[in-house]
């Protein structure tokens, strides 16, 4: 589907369930001026939530493509698709990631930490890299880097966090890393060396503890009164509705407040 000059051009990975598919629904809701990219992995799975958007008549947009983070001719091919057909990308949401089970609470091995770097480092690092070209063709260019406050450094030598005690030890190394990505980020946007894509927006931003597919016990979350991952769609449309450019460069949870890590 085509979008018009007007509208942003936003692309959410992993955008077809959990607090991706939440956060298309939250973009599309908003505004006519929003039209969303799902890009899914499985596309199969990417067409049902495409309908599933579809079928709620939102002012705004939508479009599908494949995109698997893990696989760089993937990230090629997205790339190929949305410059052919839209010219430009203004939102980069770097959504996908995993949580899998620890197979030891304390000291994960060499396969385990393959597995989760490679969705949640690896690949917003190179997804980033390589959209960056198209975002630099937009008037306002953002990046939000979907992360956990189970990535603070700070939270996990604090005792008093309610937080610091959580294991997941693979997870959180992971997002602790994709903060520094979003430091990066910032970094050469500001930079005059950059060469690519000057004054880019980019923001660490904690969904929090919600109900999601990520680590599984959907139930179980859901019993114990966990919020829904629509909350967290709502700070992301924020950030894309500009309500948190005070925040840019920062590590911003849902709930309002930000924090340098």
């Amino acid at each position: 589907m085509s979008a018009t000059a007007e509208q942003q051009i936003i692309l959410v990975t992993g955008g077809n369930n959990g607090i991706g598919f939440d956060t298309v629904a939250a973009l599309t809701s908003a505004s006519p001026t929003h039209h969303v990219i799902i890009g899914s992995r499985n596309l199969s799975k990417g067409t049902s939530a495409l309908s599933s958007i579809r079928a709620k008549h939102h002012p705004g947009t939508t479009s599908l493509i494949q995109l698997d983070v893990t696989s760089d001719t993937s990230i090629q091919d997205a790339f190929a698709c949305i410059e052919r057909d839209f010219g430009r990308l203004d939102v980069l949401i770097n959504n996908a990631g995993i949580c899998p089970e620890p197979k030891d609470a304390a000291w994960p091995g060499r396969e385990e930490m393959r597995e989760i770097f490679e969705t949640n480092v690896f690949g917003p690092t190179v997804v980033t890299k390589v959209m960056l070209p198209l975002l630099s063709k937009s008037k306002d260019p953002r990046i939000v880097n979907v992360t956990s406050s189970l990535g603070s450094i700070s939270t996990r030598l604090d005792p008093t966090d309610v937080v610091s005690g959580a294991n997941y030890p693979a997870y959180r190394m992971s997002k602790a890393s994709l903060n520094m990505l979003t430091a990066f980020t910032y970094t050469l946007g500001q930079s005059e060396q950059s060469g690519h894509c000057k004054g880019v927006k980019v923001w660490s931003f904690c969904p929090g503890y919600v109900v999601t597919d990520l680590g599984g016990d959907r139930e179980l979350k859901t019993s114990t009164g966990v919020d829904s991952s629509e909350t967290s769609a709502k700070g992301i449309l924020e950030i894309v509705q500009g309500k948190r450019d005070g925040d840019v460069g920062r590590f911003v949870e849902r709930e309002g407040r930000s924090r340098v890590w």
